[in-house]
């Protein structure tokens, strides 16, 4: 391979992540629409926002599902991170609709 080869793979290759990151940007749009509104019927309901048990399903379900090249640790880290910011929308959410 040559340098300009190299070079090329490189950028094609870099153009693809970006392709994919504005698509995983999207994926968690429409999942943190969705956690909103659980914030919302949670609230209504007097419900708390920490719910382990869910979570647990939720690593569960990504974890039989993966495929790899990700370990299991890797994709547990990556949804304990984005449940987090799920939760923490929840929260906002909660305190903008207070009177």
């Amino acid at each position: 391979m040559t340098p300009e080869e190299a070079q090329d793979g490189l950028e094609a290759l870099r153009n693809e992540i970006d392709r994919l990151d504005l698509l995983i940007l999207d994926l968690f749009s429409q999942r943190a629409e969705a956690a909103g509104k659980i914030g919302d019927i949670k609230k209504q309901m007097t419900m708390p926002i920490y719910e382990p048990k869910r979570e647990e399903q939720v690593f569960r379900n990504v974890v039989e599902h993966n495929g790899g090249p990700l370990s299991e640790g890797a994709v547990r880290r990556l949804f304990e991170r984005i449940i987090d910011e799920m939760r923490m929308l929840q929260r906002e959410r909660n305190k903008e609709k207070q009177p």
